[in-house]
């Protein structure tokens, strides 16, 4: 549901749009994928306006864990976060990189103003339509809160974080769920360096990630019986025929997930049930594919708490305190900046 804002409100939101158009950029993305000698799409293309929905709905299902157990964690220790996060500071600036809807969040607005009369509140997010609905949403909630947004990928806001930095004030930042998952080791490694290299010594990251278990459970968190997560996989060869002119068969492919334990990843595909050439007509452009033969479309790496403390200790944080869900599942880490 959307929010109107007030003129009140309104005095309280900046909203940065950095984002260009990205069509060009799905259409390179597609055919480098599918011409790779072992095929791929990339993961940011899933969320379309049904993508999104979509993956609403996972979070929903109760095989999805990861959405609910880090909101556990905020419900039980969101003022203690608050409390070690401030140290001796009189102020808190709060920023988030991938802020979708803000759901969890709020727990953590709300903790920080029980401490502090003002809260400047900068969510970057690579679609301007969801930062207008949650920040109208929250400043209709909050009224200490006030919020610059930044339309924008990782890499574009990250160096305009500075912009919002005050005197006295400490700097947290939010990079929740698992979207830390989405990269691989060495990815996770540079990115967490950026974000460092953004920030001043003794500045604070509040990242989330999700922990090694046993594969059936993980698998099935991916895996849904309902069938959401495949809707969610397949929707992304919907989308390429709809934006590229393709004329994929969905029902010509299913959703593939499993765990490689020797990578500590789950990994999503889609994989073709038959001998099949698809076009799409956008590019000029068929592709073969093989019975059986998968198109890899997302990884999520899982940690184990030593391997967090060293990815803290190695882009420039150390971990100062961790909180599990009560099941041990899912980790928020308080890192800072050295």
């Amino acid at each position: 549901m959307s929010h109107p804002a007030s003129t009140e409100q309104a005095e309280r939101l900046r909203i940065h749009r950095l984002t260009a158009a990205a069509g060009d950029d799905f259409a390179a993305d597609v055919r480098r994928g599918l011409t790779s000698p072992r095929k791929f799409l990339l993961p940011k293309y899933f969320y379309d306006a049904l993508g999104s929905r979509l993956f609403d709905a996972i979070c929903l299902v109760p095989e999805y864990y990861p959405t609910r157990a880090e909101a556990s964690i905020f419900e039980s220790y969101a003022a203690e976060i608050v409390e070690k996060v401030r140290g001796g500071a009189r102020r808190v600036t709060l920023f988030e990189l991938g802020s979708g809807s803000a759901a969890k969040t709020r727990r953590l607005i709300a903790a920080l103003l029980a401490t502090q009369p003002r809260l400047t509140y900068v969510p970057v997010d690579i679609s301007t339509a969801a930062l207008e609905e949650s920040a109208n949403a929250l400043l209709g909630d909050y009224e200490g809160l006030s919020v610059a947004a930044y339309a924008a990928d990782y890499d574009t806001a990250l160096p305009r974080l500075s912009e919002n930095f005050e005197e006295g004030a400490l700097a947290l930042v939010l990079f929740l769920g698992s979207n830390v998952g989405n990269f691989d080791r060495g990815e996770a490694r540079d990115f967490l360096r950026r974000v460092r290299a953004a920030l001043r010594p003794g500045d604070r990251l509040l990242l989330g990630a999700d922990l090694k278990k046993d594969a059936p459970t993980l698998e099935a968190a991916y895996d849904d019986p309902v069938g959401v997560t495949a809707a969610f996989n397949l929707n992304l060869l919907a989308r390429i025929n709809r934006e590229l002119g393709a004329d994929f068969r969905l029902r010509d492919f299913r959703h593939v997930a499993l765990y490689n334990e020797a990578e500590g990843r789950v990994e999503m595909h889609l994989e073709s049930t038959r001998a099949q050439t698809v076009r799409l007509a956008a590019l000029d452009l068929e592709v073969r594919f093989g019975a059986g033969e998968r198109v890899h479309t997302e990884n999520s790496y899982k940690y184990s708490l030593d391997e967090l403390s060293a990815l803290a200790a190695e882009t420039g944080f150390k971990r100062e305190h961790i909180w599990l869900d009560p099941a041990g599942r899912f980790s928020s880490n308080l890192f800072v900046a050295s």
